[in-house]
């Protein structure tokens, strides 16, 4: 875990590819993409078995270790129309019981406007962005909200480091501008896409269970 502050609040980077906000109690995910495998089963693409399941036992493990009493979807939380096949919801539902003190709220991204909103009964409130909380604007578009510091997902940064052997290797990584923070995607089964890193933004990549700073631009 890495704290940092972010617009006067304390931050916890974690290596999960999470956040947390202390003084909200507030777990922060982003690109969840639940359902992603199943959706692209259904297109006759053979891709691995039980990422949902990955995915929502390692949200389970993150709520119980920051004792969250909230959690915040940055977005993209089902992947597509087909992420509401039975097997899917079946799981989700099955989490949902586990945690049902649990506040959870999303706040819709472009692949929430193809999915759909999940159903009532999973009790995730909907949301639109910029959804405020103190300083911060809880988004999926990473793009700046006047007033406030936006933090958001879409882009599933990662970095690319460079090796003397001309090795080279990508890492998923936090990128935080001066306007707009954007955090790693969570999913079990999602890419990633570099981030054109400016002078004076600060970048952590995900490495071997560590949150590491990178050095400035």
């Amino acid at each position: 875990m890495l704290p940092i502050d972010v617009a006067g609040q304390r931050l916890v980077l974690l290596p999960e590819k999470a956040a947390f906000l202390p003084d909200h109690h507030t777990l922060l995910v982003a690109d969840a993409h639940v359902g992603k495998a199943v959706s692209f089963r259904r297109w006759g693409v053979p891709v691995p078995r039980g990422t949902t399941g990955e995915t929502l036992d390692r949200l389970t493990r993150l709520i119980d270790a920051m004792a969250a009493t909230r959690l915040v979807f940055l977005g993209d939380f089902l992947h597509s129309r087909r992420a509401h096949a039975p097997s899917t919801l079946g799981a989700l539902h099955r989490w949902r019981e586990r945690h049902a003190d649990l506040e959870v709220v999303l706040v819709r991204g472009n692949h929430d406007d193809r999915a759909g909103d999940p159903p009532a009964t999973l009790g995730v409130r909907c949301a639109d962005e910029p959804w405020p909380l103190g300083p911060l604007a809880l988004c999926h578009h990473p793009r700046p909200v006047a007033g406030l510091y936006a933090l958001a997902g879409h882009l599933h940064p990662c970095i690319g480091l460079s090796g003397r052997a001309r090795d080279r290797l990508r890492l998923p990584c936090f990128w935080f501008g001066r306007d707009v923070g954007v955090m790693p995607a969570f999913g079990s089964f999602t890419g990633m896409h570099p981030v054109p890193v400016a002078e004076g933004d600060r970048v952590y990549a995900v490495a071997d269970a560590r949150v590491v700073a990178m050095p400035a631009a």
